[in-house]
């Protein structure tokens, strides 16, 4: 009997991955990048002394993640995936360590090493997705992901704050690197792997700048890609430029870190898009939820003289946002190409780093003529003509 090998009985039993396996992993990612979300820039600041200079920290940083992001199919193709995930969980974790450092290299290498780890985990968690759930699945797998995601949005920048200034940088730098442990852990149990039957092309182009030529010359993906940068310009101005409003007008800090908390707090609200999404179509809900955030968002530009009602008309922007939050990947996923996944993910995802790049430019010519409201009537804009594109592209089955 010394030969004979006992295998553990809840391996076999393991349940095969569905859509509360990814929205799992993707919670707990967020908890790992939202507790210290809040902190960078306040730490930022501490070192530098400059708001002009943190804003060009944060521009280098975006750039250079842009680059990551861009040869990330490179590692795929290199590695097998579960390693770039895996990897992805470290660096988050390896960032914190470079945090506490609480020097300028120290900031540089630790908010790049949380854009690549991001970078990594978002575009291989995205592959397996699309790997393991139906195409008609879709909409639902993904409202469930981001309404998951809401408790971590929610409370972990509080969360983060809390701990840096009642306990200091290393108990909140402590905990990303247990919850990207706890991530890492989590993810090696499923025990996810690569479907064998899906593989790249030999032909096809890992070159980053093909990459793109191949991504631009597909419509659907190019529509997709406006779908995402849309939505995502709104976060990125409902999180500075909300609570600078607040501010601004004389409501406060606290006001306008309710503001965005409130705003997180509606991710629960994905799961009715969900819902909506498939009983009306994705092409019917996602074009009403960009005509309805840019009427919201006229709104609270024209209506800035009244900072509350604004504020209020911010959030039903954000309600509408996250329609297409958990709807908008799908016109993605279900356009990519089997064989090119890798490739065309990456490119995918420049939709982020853009939309951190782009709004602060056009605003600061925008403030150069208007006031503060302008902002939004300018994101309002953005808004309306990401969905007359949508209506008018988006194929009906969608």
């Amino acid at each position: 009997m010394s030969t004979h090998v006992r295998h553990p009985i809840w391996l076999p039993a393991l349940r095969p991955a569905d859509a509360r396996t990814f929205a799992s992993l993707y919670a707990v990612e967020s908890f790992a990048r939202a507790t210290i979300s809040s902190v960078i820039p306040i730490q930022a600041y501490e070192i530098l002394h400059n708001e002009q200079i943190v804003s060009i920290l944060y521009t280098i940083v975006s750039l250079l993640g842009l680059s990551v992001t861009l040869f990330m199919p490179m590692l795929i193709r290199r590695f097998a995936r579960r390693w770039v995930y895996t990897a992805g969980c470290l660096m988050l974790a390896i960032g914190s360590v470079f945090f506490v450092t609480h020097t300028l290299p120290g900031q540089l290498a630790g908010m790049l090493c949380r854009v690549m780890g991001a970078s990594a985990l978002s575009i291989t968690l995205n592959l397996y997705i699309m790997d393991h759930i139906r195409k008609t699945d879709f909409m639902q797998a993904e409202s469930l992901r981001m309404a998951w995601s809401m408790f971590a949005w929610t409370g972990g920048p509080t969360l983060g704050i809390f701990l840096y200034t009642r306990f200091g940088i290393y108990a909140a730098n402590g905990a990303v690197v247990a919850f990207a442990l706890a991530l890492l852990a989590l993810f090696w149990t499923y025990r996810l792997g690569d479907n064998p039957s899906i593989r790249p092309g030999k032909s096809r182009p890992i070159n980053p700048l093909a990459n793109i030529g191949r991504f631009v010359a597909q419509p659907r993906l190019r529509l997709a890609w406006l779908i995402a940068f849309g939505r995502s310009c709104f976060w990125t101005t409902f999180f500075v430029y909300g609570p600078l409003f607040m501010v601004i007008t004389g409501e406060g800090k606290l006001a306008g870190g309710l503001l965005v908390s409130a705003g997180n707090a509606l991710l629960f609200m994905a799961i009715f898009w969900g819902r909506a999404g498939k009983r009306f179509g994705g092409r019917r809900t996602m074009a009403f939820a960009y005509f309805a955030m840019a009427a919201m968002l006229f709104v609270a530009g024209v209506g800035a003289a009244a900072p509350l009602l604004t504020a209020a008309f911010l959030l039903g922007g954000a309600l509408f946002t996250i329609a297409l939050d958990a709807l908008g990947s799908t016109a993605f996923m279900r356009s990519v190409r089997s064989y090119e996944r890798a490739q065309m993910a990456a490119v995918y995802r420049t939709y982020l780093d853009f939309s951190e790049l782009t709004p602060p430019l056009v605003y600061s010519v925008v403030l150069s003529f208007f006031g503060l409201g302008s902002v939004f009537v300018t994101l309002g804009l953005l808004a309306a003509f990401c969905g007359f594109f949508t209506w008018r592209y988006l194929p009906k089955s969608f």
